[in-house]
């Protein structure tokens, strides 16, 4: 038997159905139903011990799915909403309920928090090294298609400020891009090129034309000002690192050339192979711009594990796992998290001394639907707050 599905992609309504499952759960629900322990009432918790490469922080993404996976079930599920602030061992959410009814989902469960969030954490990451320069993702051909416009949604939850799949206008986003060397090539004139991007579409794609197809990055970044004059709003460097040499020494080159020919309102917008250490080093340089795509589209998932830490209301987790259902507290200044047992007085912060504040929201209650949905934007721009106070604090890459 074959799936009918020629891409081999999976349905919402299998998800929903519990079928993206490891076998072994399969096994375990038949093992526990025969002995009358499937309905036992437990308390579950996710939490991650560390991020990906040892990183001290990152950005939590998939919270939505989860909460629509659950929806309907007897459960109520506890979390931090999806753009919080990630630290390890901090538990990220909390589900209560018949284990019959969270077992054959944990596959599905961990699947949206931990690759949503390796991607939130990674475009975060990016995002903090450029500051208030601007990144987007040019990453969607780096992902089997099915998944992409998730890992849009999820870096945009890490505070980029754009990408450029079409389906993005479909939550909320303008998509953004500039041209490709195909059609450079097609033309086989660089300058034509340009004034054709420029004759053809209209007023409000910005002219950025991309200078490094034929002759080197300084020569064509003067071609194309020249030929667009003041229409031209920035030029892209795109050179392979194999062909680059140091890249920064362009950057301070192509910025010098403009410079002197008075074209100082043409930005430098910098893609290829780009991670959070090198966006870092070409701002510096002069780079006013970034577009990144196999360091976020191809990041690490984090690695969240779900443990049962309660079982009936008594306390009870495996070794390496403190037992006994927890609240969640935050500083909302300092971003720190505290974690105490459940019901117990709220935690002070390590930094002010102050009272904490709950961090936790119920976005199940028996089942029922109770999250928040957020605009986009609004996480969008909240992420972004949070990442410019981390810089505040001196938090580091």
């Amino acid at each position: 038997m074959g799936r009918k599905d020629e891409f081999f992609v999976i349905s919402g309504s299998e998800i929903r159905e519990g079928k993206v499952t490891d076998v072994y759960f399969l096994r375990t629900m038949r093992v526990l139903r025969e002995r009358d322990l499937a309905d036992k009432r437990v308390v579950m918790e996710v939490a991650a011990r560390s991020l990906p490469n040892g990183v001290p922080w990152g950005i939590l993404a998939g919270v939505e799915e989860v909460a629509k996976l659950l929806e309907g079930r007897n459960l109520d599920v506890y979390s931090l909403p999806d753009g919080s602030l990630l630290r390890p061992w901090i538990p990220v959410m909390r589900i209560e309920g018949p284990y019959s009814e969270i077992g054959p989902l944990e596959t599905s469960i961990l699947g949206f928090l931990c690759s949503l969030s390796g991607v939130a954490t990674m475009a975060a990451r990016v995002k903090f090294a450029a500051g208030d320069k601007p990144v987007v993702n040019f990453g969607i051909r780096r992902q089997h298609p099915a998944v992409s416009l998730a890992y849009e949604r999820a870096s945009l939850i890490g505070g980029l400020d754009g990408s450029s799949g079409i389906l993005l206008e479909e939550i909320g986003f303008k998509p953004v891009g500039t041209m490709p060397h195909a059609m450079i090539i097609l033309f086989g004139d660089q300058v034509r090129a340009w004034r054709s991007f420029d004759e053809v579409l209209p007023p409000d794609v910005p002219r950025i034309a991309l200078v490094d197809t034929f002759y080197d990055e300084k020569t064509e970044a003067i071609m194309a000002a020249r030929a667009l004059g003041e229409r031209l709003e920035g030029v892209r460097l795109d050179t392979p690192g194999s062909r680059r040499g140091r890249m920064s020494d362009i950057i301070r080159e192509v910025r010098w050339e403009l410079d002197i020919r008075g074209f100082k309102h043409v930005k430098i917008f910098v893609s290829g192979g780009l991670n959070e250490y090198t966006v870092r080093e070409y701002s510096e340089a002069g780079a006013d711009a970034f577009g990144v795509g196999s360091h976020i589209m191809g990041a690490k998932p984090v690695d969240f594990g779900m443990d049962i830490v309660e079982v009936e209301g008594e306390p009870r987790a495996k070794r390496g796992i403190k037992s006994g259902a927890k609240d969640l507290y935050i500083c909302e200044e300092h971003l720190t998290y505290g974690y105490v047992p459940r019901g117990s007085e709220p935690p002070t912060c390590p930094v002010c001394g102050r009272r904490m504040v709950p961090a936790y929201s119920k976005i199940l209650d028996s089942g029922r639907l109770t999250y928040e949905v957020r605009d986009l934007e609004e996480v969008n721009e909240r992420t972004k707050a949070m990442l410019r106070r981390l810089r505040e604090l001196g938090e580091s890459l």
